[in-house]
């Protein structure tokens, strides 16, 4: 199964009719947790039918860096935001539906991270993972002002420091 078609599984499965995440990565064949996204808020609820058309599923892949030359296909993020016309987030629509703005981090050796788009004071953009709790948030580098297209980069700033990420696909949701 390619990326795509397991974001779209992910995505299904928070649906009316599922109630449970596949328990076994398409990458790996690692066993998952039981229900990772229980800590967040109910998504049993949300009728993923009513999204503007403005919805997209963005794929992030890690960029040529120190220790990866090339880059990976293996090390990102994939998630689900409104992107305006130029590719930008879109906050006002954003505000209106962000319980569907959900991210999958995934890394070959670790369990994907599964959370929430949130917007910090301020205006910026973060990855929440830990909605509660301590858990420090992933925050976009000027994500406020990046373009979501094909090709571009953006930056993340990870526990480790800033990472730079490039735009593999962007799809409708």
């Amino acid at each position: 199964m390619d990326p795509c078609q397991w974001l779209v599984v992910f995505l299904r499965s928070f649906g009316p009719k599922a109630d449970h995440i596949q328990k076994n990565s398409y990458r790996t064949g690692r066993k998952r947790q039981e229900d990772p996204v229980k800590h967040l808020d109910p998504t049993a609820k949300l009728d993923w039918t009513t999204l503007p058309p403005a919805f997209r599923r963005v794929r992030l892949e890690l960029a040529r860096e120190k220790g990866y030359p090339k880059g990976s296909a293996l090390i990102g993020y994939t998630f689900v935001a409104p992107l305006d016309a130029d590719g930008r987030i879109d906050p006002n629509l954003w505000h209106g539906y962000h319980d569907f703005c959900r991210v999958v981090r995934f890394r070959p050796d670790e369990a994907d991270g599964i959370g929430h788009l949130v917007r910090k004071p301020g205006g910026a953009w973060a990855f929440r993972y830990d909605v509660g709790g301590d858990q420090a948030d992933e925050t976009g580098y000027h994500f406020s002002s990046d373009r979501f297209i094909i090709g571009d980069y953006v930056s993340v700033r990870e526990d480790d420091g800033l990472h730079t990420f490039q735009v593999a696909s962007v799809e409708p949701v």
